[in-house]
């Protein structure tokens, strides 16, 4: 599961990056704890090519009365996601990226939650794989998303069972839909030099805890 990340790229350059246009309503702010529910910049596809656009974190079935109808949907399991009844249409025509710096994941010693700190090696922005849904309801309207995740493997795997499906750039066009068909096979888990780990201090633990200092290396660099 992927239930915190953080994200520092300005709006102007994650445009720049994905070649997309940019909205107007988009988070300006880096986030260093991003939360459940909270609004993200998310890369989609448009009729005028790739749009960037603010999304809620947690995807919104459109049979929800209202956002907290049902169980909160950040993620979306992708040995299942074909199948399942809130994931499989946007599975198969609405597709978005995201991008951040990193995300959280903890392990367990004993009775205390230790979290780690996981980015690419090259420093570059991670890339996740999305699915995105507009909801609305008696004037009500949101857009909506989920982070794609599968079963980890190698180092991972020994912190936690399941990882974010991580794009490559010249897998983009695919995963937005741009690129033919055969989606699917990107769903698999990055090999172990794609990303590296460091323990990070507990204070993430909180979800309101803010700051650069979450991402600061346990016990210094």
């Amino acid at each position: 599961m992927c239930g915190r990340f953080a994200t520092t790229l300005p709006p102007d350059a994650m445009a720049q990056l994905f070649k997309a246009s940019p909205a107007n309503d988009l988070v300006q702010e880096p986030n260093f704890n991003v939360c459940p529910t909270v609004p993200i910049n998310v890369v989609r596809r448009a009729e005028q090519g790739r749009q960037l656009v603010a999304m809620r974190w947690g995807f919104v079935p459109h049979w929800y009365k209202a956002p907290n109808d049902g169980p909160l949907l950040i993620n979306a399991r992708a040995e299942t996601i074909a199948e399942k009844p809130a994931f499989r249409i946007a599975a198969r025509n609405r597709r978005c990226l995201i991008a951040m710096l990193g995300f959280y994941e903890w392990d367990r010693a004993g009775k205390e939650k230790l979290p780690w700190f996981i980015h690419r090696r090259d420093e570059a922005p991670l890339v996740v794989a999305g699915i995105w849904q507009d909801w609305g309801h008696d004037g009500e309207g949101l857009s909506t998303c989920a982070i794609v995740t599968t079963e980890s493997s190698g180092a991972m795997a020994e912190i936690h069972n399941r990882i974010p499906v991580i794009i490559e750039a010249e897998d983009w066009p695919l995963w937005l839909g741009e690129d033919g068909k055969g989606a699917a096979r990107l769903m698999t888990a990055a090999p172990d030099d794609v990303y590296g780990m460091y323990r990070v201090g507990q204070a993430v633990n909180s979800n309101r805890s803010s700051g650069a200092e979450l991402i600061a290396p346990l016990g210094g660099p």
